[in-house]
């Protein structure tokens, strides 16, 4: 069923936000629209070169500063991974991981070979600590390839309605020709927040990971601002070198929900610049 439209408002917000209450594209199945209020006071100055807030129920554009610039997002493109394994379905299925799983690096959970794991067991080692050995597992087992996978995470994007992004591996490590945008990353963003399994992962702050050998392991979330603010409940950090530091948050407050997308930061600004949007956009006096 798709989502009735709501009316222009014209609103006044400062440089970098829009005039025009712009939307991102609404997901299917997404709860009924709801009427955005903006927050009253200026927004907060960033160190960031790209970010976006949007209100999460009727995807306005609440600010915005160079969203629509394409560049590396890192980690945070594995929501779009966790969302084509979640279309996949039978999450409970147990597959066997594969020596070409673990070529890769940095970040590791350190799965091994031979070792058998259920997709919804390794989903939230991909959002809670960001694995990129599950990463490729994850991909391996729902299309056959990384390759392959990539074909289906751009279907996906394109459906959802990102128009800007080309996706070529399911973790975010630096690849020529891999790109997103802010927008198009809150797009993403939205749609995984409407999965409430997703959500309720992304907002773990830590859990016991439990290997298939029975070994366990402490996975504390890498996103900071879960820690910061009581009312921050998720969502994906992503770092490398090309992409700067990365960080997709989320939060609910007074009956309002935001999801701010900050990309390009350091490591000295991403958590301010994203703590200030999330507080900005739920803790200000609004008006509609």
């Amino acid at each position: 069923m798709r989502l009735p439209l709501l009316p222009l408002f014209l609103i006044s917000l400062p440089l970098f936000a829009c005039a025009q209450s712009p939307r991102v594209t609404t997901p299917t199945g997404l709860s009924p629209v709801k009427v955005a209020t903006i927050p009253r006071a200026p927004a907060p100055a960033i160190a960031a070169p790209r970010a976006i807030v949007v209100d999460y129920h009727s995807g306005r554009v609440l600010y915005e500063k160079n969203a629509d610039a394409k560049c590396a997002v890192a980690s945070t493109q594995k929501l779009m991974t966790a969302l084509c394994v979640w279309d996949k379905g039978n999450v409970q299925k147990r597959f066997t991981i594969a020596k070409s799983d673990t070529w890769v690096e940095p970040t590791k959970l350190g799965i091994l070979p031979g070792q058998v794991y259920s997709r919804r067991a390794l989903l939230g080692a991909l959002l809670v600590r960001s694995g990129n050995d599950v990463a490729r597992a994850l991909a391996r087992d729902n299309a056959g390839s990384e390759t392959k996978f990539s074909t289906v995470m751009n279907a996906k994007a394109r459906r959802l309605g990102m128009k800007n992004s080309n996706f070529l591996n399911p973790h975010g490590l630096t690849a020529k020709g891999q790109y997103s945008t802010a927008r198009d990353m809150a797009i993403c963003a939205r749609a995984a927040y409407a999965n409430t399994t997703l959500r309720r992962i992304m907002n773990t702050r830590a859990y016991n990971f439990k290997y298939s050998n029975g070994r366990t392991k402490h996975l504390t979330n890498t996103n900071k601002v879960l820690t910061r603010l009581n009312y921050c409940n998720g969502m994906k950090t992503g770092t490398t070198r090309a992409s700067g530091r990365c960080l997709i948050s989320s939060g609910e407050l007074n009956g309002r929900t935001a999801i701010v997308v900050v990309l390009g930061a350091t490591t000295s600004t991403i958590w301010n610049d994203s703590e200030k949007l999330l507080r900005w956009a739920l803790e200000r006096p609004a008006s509609q």
